[in-house]
């Protein structure tokens, strides 16, 4: 197969890596773009030289999709706490020798106060009893919803989550009532996010250090400013080969030969 054939595939579902299309785009490089949701094709731009792929990779099935699309270099832009794909990319960038580049959103630093505080992990939190008697405003996406199923009678759960219809029945079937759940794609502006923290009548707000793009910065103050603990559950760690929070060191990866 000639070099023309050759593809770049770009982990995405981020604002980074819709970013990151766009250049590809332009620059006329054959790209796949593989999303986990349906609703996250919107953020992509139409282009001959991008395709869509919607769906969650498994590991049985990564091998014949390197193949399939002649992937030549993977360019890593998921969510930081997407930890699967990651791990399955790096995995197959070495097995099969194909440069691997995670583009890693920039991290906001913010120093633990009487509002913020940092937990280790999902589990830490749902272990101790900081939930117990609050109502709280989960933002966490709904992957881990069906994890506080258990903590639906000791405390006012709230959820926020994607438009999606897999979003919504993992909320339901985690025991958040339709009264509960907000669906609204971020980013939201900062008075939207004070109004809901305040129709709700919010006395914790748990979140993920997601990054500026993921609003934690708007968060963090207007937690400050309305005097509401909040709690962010700290990034994944991840052992990348290659790691940069440049969108330009993204672009001259994929166009080196």
């Amino acid at each position: 197969m000639g070099n023309s054939s050759k593809r770049v595939w770009l982990i995405g579902g981020t604002q980074e890596s819709a970013l990151l299309a766009q250049a590809i785009a332009q620059s006329q490089i054959p790209c796949i773009i593989s999303v986990t949701t349906e609703s996250a094709k919107c953020l992509y731009p139409e282009s001959e030289y991008l395709t869509l792929w919607v769906g969650k990779l498994e590991k049985h099935q990564i091998h014949q999709f390197i193949t399939n699309y002649n992937i030549n270099r993977i360019l890593d832009a998921s969510h930081p706490y997407a930890v699967e794909i990651s791990q399955l990319a790096i995995a197959i960038s070495q097995t099969n020798n194909i440069p691997y580049l995670r583009y890693e959103r920039p991290a906001i630093n913010s120093q633990p106060s009487n509002q913020i505080q940092y937990l280790d992990s999902l589990e830490t939190l749902l272990k101790g009893n900081d939930l117990q008697g609050k109502r709280v405003l989960l933002t966490l996406g709904y992957r881990p919803l069906s994890a506080f199923a258990q903590w639906q009678d000791q405390a006012i759960l709230f959820a926020r989550i994607l438009p999606s219809a897999i979003a919504l029945n993992a909320a339901l079937k985690a025991g958040f009532t339709p009264d509960r759940i907000i669906a609204l794609r971020p980013p939201l502006s900062l008075e939207l996010e004070q109004a809901l923290w305040q129709h709700w009548q919010i006395s914790l707000v748990v979140t993920k250090a997601s990054g500026t793009a993921g609003g934690e910065d708007l968060k963090i103050n207007l937690a400050q400013q309305l005097n509401i603990p909040l709690i962010i559950i700290t990034r994944p760690v991840i052992d990348y080969p290659q790691v940069t929070q440049s969108l330009n060191d993204g672009m001259e990866f994929v166009k080196r030969e």
